[in-house]
């Protein structure tokens, strides 16, 4: 991992650990996100045009914790 994206999860006020989405910079220009595993759920709800390969899962993450991330997301 390069660097988070974002305000840390206790910076967010998880103060437990117990909910810890996240946003992370990989070294190779990736992204990856700690969220709440949804797929089962949102999966029937994904537009025609969009699909999911078998081994991609949906996850959620707060509106704050992408918000907090926007500033550190490059434009290009």
């Amino acid at each position: 991992m390069s660097r988070r994206l974002g305000w840390t999860p206790r910076q967010r006020g998880s103060l437990t650990g117990e909910t810890c989405p996240d946003v992370f910079e990989l070294t190779d220009g990736n992204f990856a996100v700690i969220g709440t595993e949804a797929t089962a759920e949102l999966d029937p709800h994904l537009p025609s045009d969009a699909a999911r390969a078998d081994y991609e899962r949906i996850v959620v993450i707060t509106r704050e914790t992408l918000i907090r991330a926007k500033r550190d997301i490059p434009d290009a």
